[in-house]
């Protein structure tokens, strides 16, 4: 069986993903939106690879009250929101709970996007190929409502792209996107930084500098 080699960083994870999606360069129809913060530093190697745009895409998860790790939907950027019809029908949870939970969530999402974006509005997706890009895919969770949010937003074709991720969730993803892109499928997957020589936590300014240079591009 072929042995992996680990990624240097997230830049060099970046640079070895664009290769797996080079069907995608030189188009006009393609963006690249980068899921905070780890996928970022990806993302920004991956649209410079295809000459295509880059931004972040935000998902916030809508955790059931009392039980934060459970999640009951997610809100992401464009105002998109997506509920979890098992949970909420199981737990009996009514509209205004997830409306209510949707509102706290939604004033951390602005907030990041106002740091992130400065100002400026989510691209419009209606009829481009979305490329969404992280870091690694442990449970696919927040890949999987970022696909679903996109969905909403009318793009004509999502690819989910990771330079690593657990079979079982690229598999289950496969079915969700359009095609998914997981460049690395080891199989003993405990955690996504042990595919990394460094993988120190991405901070704020770095997403920052980064979404700043891909616009002077």
């Amino acid at each position: 069986m072929r042995s992996i080699d680990r990624f240097l960083d997230r830049r060099d994870a970046g640079r070895r993903l664009a290769r797996r999606l080079i069907a995608y360069a030189g188009r006009d129809d393609v963006v690249v939106l980068a899921l905070p913060r780890g996928g970022v530093p990806v993302g920004f190697e991956v649209a410079q690879a295809l000459d295509a745009p880059l931004d972040v895409f935000l998902v916030r998860k809508l955790g059931v009250p009392g039980h934060a790790e459970l999640a009951m939907g997610a809100i992401a950027s464009g105002g998109a929101r997506i509920v979890n019809a098992d949970v909420v029908d199981e737990l009996a949870i009514a509209p205004d709970v997830i409306d209510r939970v949707a509102a706290q969530e939604t004033i951390e999402l602005e907030r990041r996007e106002r740091l992130y974006r400065g100002g400026r509005s989510l691209p419009a997706l209606e009829q481009q190929t979305v490329v969404l890009v992280d870091d690694g895919l442990a449970t696919g969770a927040t890949m999987e409502a970022a696909i679903a949010a996109v969905r909403q937003l009318r793009a004509a074709r999502i690819v989910a792209a990771a330079p690593v991720g657990a079979r079982e969730s690229c598999g289950r993803l496969a079915a969700v996107a359009d095609e998914m892109v997981c460049a690395e499928t080891p199989m003993f997957f405990n955690a996504v930084g042990q595919w990394y020589e460094t993988f120190d936590q991405t901070t704020d300014d770095e997403v920052i500098d980064l979404l700043a240079a891909a616009a002077r591009r």
